[in-house]
């Protein structure tokens, strides 16, 4: 029916995993469980559409193809939109998975598409006995894992913009524009899903539930906070991505106008010989010293003489 597993909490952080339906159902509202869906399965959709404790929106909600991270009250509990970072193999980190939660004091149902981690882990540390002990202490394990997860993308985007930064600086090699761009949207993509999560988890400490104990909601906040400060370094760092770009047309501008130049003079120093070449060029009677064998050496001499002064000339100019 889609279901990657049903755990029911033992209260000492470890739990039973529940194979038949059956057990499932007789064990919803008189244990603590956490049910993890793949919500793309039409036989999840199926399952949930039929609990006659979620909602037809709710349901509908938990197995909607595009959400945002928000925190919305259901009848019978809380939902919960999040994003995790997409650390799944050959996927963007940009690419944020989606979870979607429906809670209360005995039910975590959790929904997604494509892996999230931090649920493997979770699951893995009830199976050694070291898991969370309630529902309440599941769902801020799960955020807290989701918000750690997201500091090693960011810190990996600063040392990107750090090294482009030097490239930039010593001016022995520009750093890759398609290469900087990139960094930059992966940078915007985080930050698309992290406000919103933002505001989803300061609406989730405003329900003020019961069930949380004081250190959970110290852990969500430590895990808002965390937010706050990932925001802050993703908004610097797409500032820096924007100084680095300036910074790479300029240059690129200034060896341009550099090479122009340099042709320029090129084009103003040779610009005299190719005329006088051109004029005793003409196939045409009355060319002087052609009669005279040594008119080519003295041509040649007075082409010299006038390069150089020329060349002297722009130079007390300062314009070589």
């Amino acid at each position: 029916m889609g279901l990657l597993h049903a755990i029911a909490l033992d209260g000492t952080g470890g739990g039973t995993w529940l194979e038949k339906h059956s057990e499932i159902d007789q064990s919803i509202g008189k244990k603590m469980l956490w049910l993890h869906f793949d919500y793309s399965s039409d036989e999840a959709i199926e399952w949930l559409s039929k609990q006659a404790y979620l909602e037809p929106w709710e349901w509908q909600a938990l197995t909607a193809d595009e959400t945002r991270p928000r925190t919305v009250a259901a009848e019978n509990g809380l939902l919960v939109f999040l994003r995790g970072v997409n650390l799944n193999p050959q996927q963007s980190p940009e690419d944020m998975v989606s979870l979607r939660c429906f809670v209360n004091k005995h039910l975590l149902i959790t929904c997604r598409k494509r892996h999230v981690m931090s649920a493997q882990d979770i699951a893995q540390t009830i199976k050694q006995g070291q898991g969370p002990t309630n529902i309440g202490n599941l769902l801020t394990t799960l955020i807290s894992r989701l918000s750690a997860r997201m500091q090693d993308i960011v810190w990996q985007l600063e040392e990107q913009l750090d090294e482009y930064e030097d490239m930039l600086e010593s001016n022995e090699q520009l750093p890759n524009y398609q290469q900087l761009s990139s960094t930059r949207r992966q940078t915007i993509g985080l930050k698309r899903y992290l406000k919103p999560q933002k505001l989803a988890i300061t609406e989730l400490l405003a329900h003020k539930l019961s069930w949380l104990s004081e250190e959970d909601v110290h852990l969500i906040d430590e895990a808002n906070n965390a937010l706050s400060r990932y925001l802050e370094e993703l908004e610097a760092a797409i500032e820096r991505a924007q100084v680095i770009q300036h910074g790479i047309t300029n240059q690129l501008n200034e060896q341009l106008n550099q090479r122009m130049y340099v042709m320029s003079v090129v084009a103003a120093l040779f610009l005299p010989l190719g005329f006088l070449t051109g004029l005793l060029g003409v196939n045409i009677g009355g060319i002087p010293g052609t009669e005279y064998p040594g008119a080519f050496t003295i041509f040649v001499i007075l082409l010299l003489a006038l390069t150089i002064g020329i060349t002297i000339y722009f130079k007390r100019k300062g314009w070589v």
